[in-house]
């Protein structure tokens, strides 16, 4: 949800530039944007509904006045809350980090209720940020498949047998209205791809040898709550994963029209022969 340094915006998404030299690299939430999401038919019809329902002026009244301006703002209503959730959670990955690091971050009213759930999730953990915590926001690449991403933290809890030590790779979620419960189809795919990129980008951008993940989970924050939800991210979900890759690349470099027109009959057809 942050901004990685080598991560850039196109007209295709974002991808990463590679600092050793080699071609861009599609970001793993890009590869993913080729998966159907049914959710989000519903929660944008949902918007509108709520909208024209709440709306101090009434809706058939603006339809009839200025149908072509109540339209816009209508058809507007889901992007820009999309957007508005985007950049909340951008804000609470960058309060997260500064948690960890026990850096400065400024005043944020609407940030701080998701900062004390994840601080309350670190103190029933017990976690020790210096012995426990890998890294934070770190970005990870598979030159093989052509892709990047970037991993919210890696972290050691003890749940392995008689409570050894095992590594986390957990995503941060935040939402202000979904269950803390919520899991979405994809989210499985996006970890995979994060646990079997083989290296990391060091603050140098050099390269290093990613360490070896045992366990992958969702901690998703809300204002109020917080669950930390373990998903799978094996073989199968890398390869769905990459099967997003492959579909992804080829939607971005098909062309955008097609003006190769047929005749109106096929050769060897009864028309053709008749002509």
């Amino acid at each position: 949800m942050t901004d990685p340094r080598h991560a850039v915006a196109t007209e295709r998404g974002r991808y990463y530039r590679d600092p050793a030299g080699g071609p861009d690299l599609i970001s793993v939430t890009n590869a993913l944007d080729c998966i159907s999401k049914p959710a989000l038919l519903p929660w944008g019809a949902g918007l509108v509904a709520d909208h024209v329902i709440s709306a101090p002026i009434p809706t058939a009244r603006r339809a009839r006045t200025e149908p072509t301006r109540l339209r816009r703002e209508l058809v507007a209503l889901p992007a820009g809350n999309a957007d508005r959730a985007k950049d909340l959670g951008t804000r609470v990955h960058e309060r997260a980090v500064a948690l960890v690091l026990n850096t400065p971050y400024p005043a944020d009213p609407e940030v701080e209720p998701y900062a004390i759930q994840l601080a309350s999730w670190f103190r029933l953990w017990r976690v020790d940020f210096e012995r426990d915590v890998e890294a934070v926001e770190t970005t990870v690449v598979h030159r093989r498949y052509g892709y990047a991403g970037t991993g919210d933290l890696w972290v050691w809890l003890p749940t392995g047998p008689f409570r050894r030590r095992q590594l986390w790779l957990i995503d941060y979620k935040t939402s202000a209205k979904k269950p803390a419960t919520t899991v979405y189809h994809e989210q499985p795919l996006q970890l995979a791809a994060l646990r079997h990129a083989p290296v990391w980008l060091m603050p140098d951008d050099s390269d290093g040898e990613a360490l070896k993940v045992r366990r992958t989970g969702l901690l998703n924050l809300r204002p109020r709550a917080h669950r930390l939800i373990e998903v799978p991210s094996g073989r199968a979900q890398f390869r769905a994963f990459l099967g997003a890759v492959h579909t992804a690349r080829y939607l971005h470099n098909a062309p955008s029209a097609y003006d190769t027109i047929l005749p109106p009959w096929a050769p060897g057809s009864p028309d053709r022969k008749a002509a």
